[in-house]
């Protein structure tokens, strides 16, 4: 067995021929200790001491080889030397008569830069399109299942519920439909018993950006659906470790999924989980290149406010501006459009509250409940009206009861000590106004 991690490298490397000899040197060394006495030279090409061992022996070799891709983000690595790597590897596996089996990993698919590719004699097995092991990507909801199980019953005041590590970090998807969790932050929660954002907290909302920045024109719309909660077409594509420069939405958004920063289901892409959706979010408010959408997502914070302490002035012309810029998404027609608005006028509400959208209360559904993190703060649910008054949305939301989730008599959230303000908004699509009514219930 022979085990290559290529993320390792040496002490103070600053070019690749101290890396790759590194790896050498590591496997001749390890082989010449395993047979003593066939005399291998460790300064050889260590394909040719392995084939030398194959010949003397007939004994067979299984590569393990973990983050095969890793030299594609080494900053002292240029493209060419990124080349040598592949013919480095098409050497040591290529055709070789003293490998059993190589099993490789890694992010990236192995690159194919030519009709001919060094290393096309690997099945890949890629999350996004093959079946075979695609629920080995991640948890899956029966996996989940049991560790929680495990958790509730060896906590000592478990804190956390099923439904929200489903929330924050479920949303993926394999090629054959079955949704998978993020490992990393499921096992984080579990054993801190709270929910955070474990796996993203380890990269900024810079890294999301990475991706987007070379198209910013063509994807902030997109942006917009997608922190809405909705999907964007899109084509995904084998994304190759030797294409780098991504500046096409569908090259963008196919390594975005590569990278777990999206998910891919029927030809669209969506933000997976509230841990990312975090991480888009506090891109759209810390980006001033992405224009009206980082205006937008500004005026959250006043939207908030004004809310809270019932300025229904401010709320309406807040809504107007939203859905009066130049989006296209937001055509008048229906409460989809109005729905997107109001998921971006209300970023900055995000910090304070966990929104549902479409959420069970009392006799019907409501359009959104914001629920407090702290159980003494105001609670607000809203409702949504098109060519109506805000004064039926607030009648609404009293006749059905939707405050009943706030009491804890449906048994789903603890009570609240908090006000629990009814908010009513509309818009007509013929005058284009929009008006906004606050009630304490």
């Amino acid at each position: 067995m022979i085990f290559i991690d290529f993320s390792r490298a040496p002490r103070d490397c600053t070019s690749y021929k101290q890396y790759i000899d590194r790896i050498q040197d590591g496997i001749n060394q390890d082989r010449k200790e395993a047979y003593p006495k066939l005399g291998m030279d460790v300064s050889g090409a260590v394909w040719d001491n392995l084939f030398n061992v194959f010949e003397k022996t007939k004994e067979k070799f299984v590569f393990v080889i973990d983050e095969w891709d890793a030299v594609f983000h080494m900053p002292f690595i240029s493209r060419e030397q990124q080349q040598d790597y592949l013919v480095f590897l098409k050497n040591l596996l290529k055709d070789q008569v003293y490998i059993e089996l190589a099993y490789m990993t890694g992010v990236l698919p192995i690159a194919k830069y030519s009709s001919g590719s060094e290393l096309n004699m690997f099945v890949e097995y890629d999350m996004t399109v093959m079946e075979r092991f695609s629920s080995y990507f991640g948890f899956t909801e029966q996996e989940v299942d049991r560790l929680y199980d495990l958790y509730d019953k060896t906590t000592k005041k478990p804190k956390l519920t099923r439904e929200g590590l489903r929330v924050w970090y479920d949303g993926y998807h394999t090629a054959s439909g079955e949704r998978l969790y993020n490992p990393c932050s499921v096992v984080c929660a579990l054993a801190n018993n709270q929910l955070a954002d474990y796996w993203t907290s380890s990269g900024p909302y810079d890294e999301v950006f990475f991706y987007v920045k070379n198209n910013i024109e063509d994807i902030r719309d997109d942006l917009v659906l997608m922190v809405a909660g909705g999907g964007v077409e899109a084509e995904i594509r084998n994304y190759s470790a030797v294409s780098m420069e991504l500046k096409t939405k569908d090259e963008i958004y196919s390594a975005m999924v590569v990278y777990g920063l999206l998910t891919c289901m029927e030809d669209q892409v969506f933000i997976p989980n509230k841990e990312l959706m975090d991480q888009f979010q506090e891109l759209l408010m810390n980006r001033e290149s992405l224009g009206y959408v980082y205006r937008l997502a500004n005026e959250s914070k006043r939207m908030l406010a004004a809310i809270l302490r019932g300025d229904t002035d401010t709320m309406a012309e807040i809504m107007e501006y939203a859905h009066n810029t130049e989006s296209p998404i937001f055509s008048y027609n229906s409460e989809i459009e109005l729905s997107a608005v109001v998921n971006l006028v209300y970023l900055a509400a995000r910090d304070k509250y966990y929104m549902e959208r479409e959420d069970k209360g009392g006799k019907g559904y409501v359009d959104f409940i914001f629920y407090p993190k702290r159980r003494n703060a105001d609670a607000l649910i809203i409702e949504l009206k098109v060519d109506s008054t805000p004064e039926e949305a607030v009648i609404q939301i009293k006749d059905k009861n939707y405050a009943l989730r706030f009491n804890g008599k449906l048994g789903e959230k603890q009570a609240y000590t908090g006000s629990v303000m009814a908010v009513g908004i509309s818009n007509s699509k013929k005058t284009k106004k929009h008006s906004c009514k606050v009630d304490v219930l």
